[in-house]
């Protein structure tokens, strides 16, 4: 067995004692297995583990209590978008990353996989801050960084609200998607919508954007139609003003259950005097990630593109 099996059949076993003994979900049961383990009141069975067989453990434990209880705000964002988030960032910041560390924020944390995947490939070169609104995600994120050892520092609260978090180098985000119920908060926002409800992945970016240092970079993980709602004309108007849009890249739509969930990568850069907008965006299309040769030559036109910038 490979060790991020071990560590996962050793929080399977425990969740499942948990969920049987005290009725709770199989989610409530993995993150009291994982307060054990950081109380050490188990023998740790993550000794000699590496960071991501640990991160993946706890991520196909966590995976497994979404399956079984399914609210739609429990979702996770697959390894695969992960790492490539993680490689774009990594090209983004290389020059930097050399000589020191960079700071990153996302809004809608989750249970921490997206954070953590890039903060892992990283490792030593990150620190970070988390925002979520749902409790159990978040407590789900707190150990699985504390047990991998990133430094995160995590918020318990509605990010679209006032945010106290200074600004950040980068933010990566896999947006919620959908209609943002609190139109008292909504109204605040040059993204407000002019009637109806406003977008709560509208609101994001433009939240994201204001917590962003001048020159840094935003990573959006994004509903692939986003550019053609009723709403994404004053979307378009916004983000030319604020920011210069680095990169827009399809992903594959094997990757997605249906046409709808399908989902591509923004990538933007907040305005600054001393810096100048790209000579062209970088429009790309991931190939089927099975397929080595055409995701060597996708790799090969980023850093072309990169190299012309």
């Amino acid at each position: 067995m490979e060790k991020f099996e071990q560590i996962f059949s050793f929080i399977n076993e425990k969740a499942e004692k948990y969920e049987k003994a005290e009725g709770i979900t199989f989610l409530d049961a993995v993150l009291q297995s994982l307060e054990d383990v950081l109380d050490e009141k188990e023998p740790l069975a993550f000794q000699d583990a590496s960071k991501e067989e640990i991160r993946k453990a706890i991520q196909i434990a966590i995976l497994k209590g979404m399956r079984k209880t399914s609210q739609p705000n429990h979702q996770m964002t697959p390894d695969t978008l992960g790492l490539l988030v993680g490689y774009f960032v990594e090209q983004f910041f290389e020059e930097q990353l050399k000589t020191s560390p960079i700071s990153l924020l996302d809004p809608a944390v989750g249970t921490g996989n997206l954070l953590l995947t890039v903060m892992n490939l990283l490792d030593g070169k990150v620190s970070a801050t988390g925002i979520e609104v749902d409790e159990l995600l978040i407590r789900l994120a707190a150990d699985s960084a504390e047990l991998i050892e990133q430094p995160v520092v995590l918020y318990h609260q509605d990010a679209l609200q006032k945010m106290l978090v200074d600004p950040v180098d980068a933010v990566v985000c896999d947006l919620p998607v959908g209609y943002y119920p609190n139109e008292e908060v909504a109204v605040e926002y040059e993204l407000c919508a002019h009637e109806g409800m406003s977008y709560a992945h509208h609101l994001f970016i433009e939240q994201s954007i204001k917590h962003t240092k001048e020159g840094g970079y935003l990573f959006f993980l994004i509903p692939a139609n986003m550019f053609e709602s009723e709403q994404s004309k004053d979307l378009h108007k916004f983000l030319k003003k604020a920011t210069w849009i680095q990169a827009v890249i399809q992903l594959p739509e094997n990757l997605f259950a249906t046409k709808a969930h399908e989902k591509s990568i923004l990538i933007l850069q907040k305005q600054s005097k001393s810096l100048k907008a790209p000579r062209e965006v970088l429009l790309a299309k991931v190939p089927n990630m099975s397929n080595k040769e055409a995701l060597s030559m996708f790799f090969e036109k980023v850093q072309m593109w990169k190299e012309s910038k």
